[in-house]
């Protein structure tokens, strides 16, 4: 930890078996934790809670205050978990009063120039993409992934095991278990790829694409077709977690992708 060429203020809580590389910024009000490696030209900021066997690449910045104009001076936390890869050029604001913490859940990957803006929650497991770029106030739920260049609207919610493509504009809510595409980002099929990876059985990513059937491709609104799954769909944990989802939205789901274009009405 010793690097002459590094600042760590004293009154940093610095684990002893941390590595600090080179013209590292390390602010006071930090705490890292051990095992964690920070390369050259990180600047971490006051409100840094970052856990054990981090990886943070060269040039990222950590705990930037937000960029809102509300934002008074708060004292306000970035919290990391363990084991997350934060790469190159990403930058990651602490929270404002409205919740006063931003959060990266434990084995995350945050590629390259990725930015996460105040009052996120990013849950577990999660994998944002080159240049994906969250608005205030976003949750990721785990095992969620953000392709590269795309762009989450601030209070938008990600479900479990979701995944937007790449260059994606999520603007509405994106439900568990579910792949969004196109402009406007809209319903594309479930993550069948991501569930079998993680150990989803054939028969239980048959149900859930079952669900999503009723959702988006009979027809119906969403208000029906929650009352059709909750009748006639027997409850399992995955369909209460697209229930929850749906009933808690706030924004609204992404909508189903039609070929249909208005100016053919």
């Amino acid at each position: 930890m010793n690097q002459p060429l590094a600042y760590v203020n004293p009154q940093a809580k610095v684990a002893k078996n941390v590595v600090i590389e080179p013209f590292v910024n390390i602010e006071r009000n930090v705490e890292i934790d051990e095992g964690t490696w920070i390369g050259s030209n990180v600047t971490i900021m006051e409100g840094s809670r970052i856990g054990k066997n981090c990886k943070i690449f060269p040039g990222a910045v950590i705990s930037a205050v937000p960029q809102d104009l509300k934002f008074k001076g708060e004292d306000t936390l970035v919290k990391i978990g363990d084991n997350v890869t934060v790469r190159e050029f990403v930058t990651i604001n602490r929270g404002t009063k409205a919740n006063y913490e931003t959060i990266i859940g434990n084995n995350c990957l945050l590629m390259a120039y990725v930015h996460v803006a105040h009052d996120c929650i990013i849950g577990n497991n999660c994998i944002l993409a080159n240049a994906a770029t969250l608005a205030g106030h976003v949750r990721i739920d785990d095992w969620a992934i953000i392709g590269g260049l795309a762009a989450v609207h601030q209070f938008v919610n990600i479900g479990v095991h979701a995944m937007i493509s790449g260059g994606g504009m999520a603007r509405k809510d994106v439900p568990p278990f579910t792949k969004g595409a196109r402009e406007p980002l809209s319903y594309v099929g479930i993550n069948s790829i991501g569930l079998r990876r993680r150990g989803f059985s054939s028969e239980k990513i048959n149900e859930i694409q079952g669900i999503y059937r009723i959702i988006y491709l009979k027809g119906y609104n969403v208000s029906q077709a929650v009352s059709i799954i909750e009748a006639d769909v027997p409850a399992t944990a995955e369909r209460d977690e697209i229930l929850t989802f749906i009933s808690q939205s706030a924004r609204g789901i992404m909508k189903g992708y039609s070929r249909f274009k208005p100016d053919q009405a």
